[in-house]
């Protein structure tokens, strides 16, 4: 297991940083609420940490985190922002919008911040032999992480391009797979069209299908004929035919191999062929 703590750490409050060196093993997830003590979930429970929080503590973090960098600022715009190391911050606050649209926070009340760890060989038991894979399970089951190396493990033998718009899959600092190519920053659908043209790949690979925008552009590579990886949120096969935002992969049949996440981070795989 791989985490980039120190990274972490960077981005904490500098009274709040010794409190969590008993958790650099265990820590899943930290809330930080303004006029509250920070909350850790660990993989053994959660508990409370001494101190409160206060608005320029929830700044320093973002301050630090987006080192006020244009990208960051652009996914600010969407409710979070990656951190160095791939650690996922999300935001609540006093939202501001334009034309219907969020476009930042006047005030930031509560953070989010969802650790980032790599587990090298994970995804040893999965088979993948088809055309198309994707891997199912609600938020914060490991989806990503598993894709992750996923995607290493076919960069073993095959030409994989990572389609990394918000720097989750491959952040700076994790290693890549020895025959990949990752682009950063773009849309699924403008990130999927470019490699398509300038790269070559014989796999693509991209976190979280969430719209019927990402749907039509899974479907565009398909049509390819690249082989895909990709993630979605649902609890099981059962939930994902239910979600209409999936309907064109099912209609399509997209994808004909299903990995299924469990709570436990273990998993379980499933066939569909024509």
């Amino acid at each position: 297991m791989n985490c980039a703590w120190e990274a972490l750490l960077s981005v904490l409050p500098q009274w709040l940083r010794g409190q969590l060196s008993p958790y650099e093993r265990t820590l899943l997830e930290l809330r930080l609420r303004r006029g509250c003590p920070p909350e850790l979930t660990c993989s053994d429970g959660k508990r409370l940490l001494h101190g409160e929080l206060t608005a320029d503590d929830l700044n320093f973090s973002l301050n630090t985190a987006s080192r006020y960098s244009p990208w960051a600022a652009a996914t600010v715009c969407q409710g979070f922002l990656t951190a160095p190391g791939g650690h996922r911050i999300g935001i609540c606050g006093e939202a501001v919008v334009k034309e219907g649209k969020l476009s930042g926070f006047r005030s930031v009340t509560s953070l989010c911040i969802r650790v980032a760890r790599d587990f090298p060989g994970i995804a040893r038991g999965i088979t993948f032999a088809g055309q198309a894979l994707l891997i199912l399970g609600p938020p914060g089951w490991g989806k990503t992480t598993l894709l992750r190396d996923l995607a290493r493990r076919l960069s073993e033998r095959e030409q994989v391009a990572v389609v990394d718009q918000r720097q989750e899959l491959f952040p700076p600092g994790l290693t890549n797979g020895c025959r990949m190519d990752t682009l950063y920053g773009l849309t699924k659908q403008e990130g999927i069209e470019t490699v398509l043209k300038t790269m070559g790949p014989e796999c693509i690979v991209v976190d979280e299908i969430t719209s019927e925008a990402d749907c039509r552009a899974i479907i565009q590579a398909s049509n390819c004929g690249v082989r895909l990886a990709a993630t979605a949120h649902a609890c099981g096969m059962e939930d994902y035919r239910r979600r209409c935002v999936y309907r064109p992969l099912l209609e399509n049949r997209i994808f004909d191999t299903f990995v299924i996440l469990h709570r436990d981070k273990s998993f379980h795989q499933e066939a569909i062929y024509p």
